[in-house]
């Protein structure tokens, strides 16, 4: 029998059977990973298994390529912190989903998964999450290797006047040397260099210019379809947020 123990935050959780779930979490150690969870939809159980729950899980099976089965106890729950609050629902959901999506099965990410603890459990400030998250897109594109390279201007070299990104390489372009191309790049509002005021309008502009590497490269080398829906929930919460 194969079994390992780590800590996890549970991404999906879908029936399985009568009284059974198979779930998804994202642990430090483990990757994203699968197995079911006997009695999942009981009283005791069911409670438990909310979206971005961290939870201590044991995965076992007879075999590595098995599904295998999951015994989880909870940590913390982070629904109360969602719950009447329409952007932490909003986040907490497209945390989970974009993970669900991207993440190759059974491969460890420590230091996403570390920046993505940090992120959940600022769930219910919203003074700091919507910058928190675009900090976030911008570490999953750099560990999943499509980061983007904002230093300076990839044609002239210079750190001064950034103004766009190539939606090609992903590399700062400044506004003299983008010329008559300046309409075919994409927006580098400051917030995004780590630069400037951190207006939710500024975020959403630069959540519009991660979005792009994220549906146009990240999700397409995986061979998937558009980023959930959850996503663009997201975005429209964080843009009823008034400064």
């Amino acid at each position: 029998m194969i079994t390992w123990q780590d800590e996890a935050a549970l991404l999906t959780s879908r029936p399985f059977g009568e009284t059974s779930v198979i779930i998804e979490v994202f642990s430090a150690l483990h990757g994203r990973h699968a197995g079911v969870v006997r009695g999942g939809t009981s009283r005791k159980v069911a409670p438990i298994l909310q979206p971005g729950a961290q939870l201590a899980v044991t995965w076992q099976a007879r075999l590595d390529s098995h599904l295998g089965n999951f015994m989880v106890e909870p940590i913390r729950s982070r629904a109360a912190a969602a719950m009447g609050d329409r952007l932490a629902l909003a986040g907490l959901n497209a945390v989970c989903a974009i993970l669900a999506h991207v993440l190759p099965e059974r491969e460890a990410h420590k230091s996403l998964y570390d920046r993505t603890i940090a992120l959940l459990d600022l769930l219910g400030q919203g003074d700091v999450w919507p910058l928190a998250y675009l900090r976030w897109e911008q570490a999953l594109l750099d560990d999943m290797g499509f980061g983007l390279d904002l230093s300076r201007c990839a044609v002239r070299g210079v750190n001064e006047d950034l103004a766009f990104v190539s939606p090609r390489t992903g590399r700062a372009v400044s506004r003299d040397a983008a010329g008559a191309w300046a309409d075919r790049l994409l927006p580098l509002p400051p917030v995004l260099a780590g630069r400037g005021d951190a207006s939710n309008a500024q975020i959403i502009m630069a959540l519009r210019t991660t979005g792009y590497f994220i549906e146009q490269r990240l999700m397409r080398s995986l061979g998937q379809k558009p980023p959930p829906a959850a996503r663009a929930r997201l975005l429209d919460a964080i843009g009823r947020l008034t400064d």
